[in-house]
């Protein structure tokens, strides 16, 4: 698309709705003729609804699932395996990058593996910088790093102010999963 200038937006907070808000911005591209790329690096351990839509889209929507699920947070340190996945994760989000074949590229729980020092905040912003000029880039995950933040073009945090676990209701099917 001409003129198009490639964003680099975060969706960040403690509420949930950051892999939701990043999956209504593809929803909308896809619909405006844009090819969009979902790397998921944390996700892996469930099967979640949005790989069956993204099938129900043609190769308009592609997400890749790329970590094993939940990783260990806290004092212990993530497991080596958590981080060569991060770091194979981020490989692809450069080649893709690169590449060319996408209009969308949404990094999905990023901010998680960069806080949890699986890569590195420089490593993340120079391979963002290098970025072709009308790609537009989605960052979602809790903690996003004060640098992204600042990088960005767009930051929404999601505030939670209640949430139905709190009254011992387990996720549910079409809302978190």
């Amino acid at each position: 698309m001409e003129g198009r200038r490639g964003l680099l937006i975060v969706f960040t907070g403690n509420g949930k709705g950051k892999t939701s808000a990043a999956m209504g911005t593809a929803l909308r591209a896809v619909g405006n003729g844009l090819k969009v790329l979902m790397i998921q690096f944390i996700k892996g351990s469930w099967h979640y609804g949005e790989l069956d839509a993204a099938r129900m889209l043609g190769g308009a929507f592609e997400i890749r699932v790329m970590g094993r699920g939940f990783v260990k947070v806290g004092t212990e340190k993530p497991d080596p395996e958590d981080i060569r996945l991060a770091e194979e994760a981020w490989k692809t989000a450069v080649e893709a990058m690169q590449s060319g074949g996408h209009d969308m590229l949404i990094l999905d729980e990023i901010n998680y593996a960069i806080h949890y020092g699986m890569l590195s905040i420089d490593s993340v912003l120079e391979g963002l910088a290098g970025r072709p000029e009308g790609l537009h880039v989605i960052c979602t995950g809790r903690n996003a790093h004060p640098r992204l933040v600042e990088a960005a073009d767009m930051v929404s945090e999601i505030k939670e102010i209640k949430h139905p676990y709190e009254k011992g209701i387990l996720a549910q099917r079409g809302i978190e999963y």
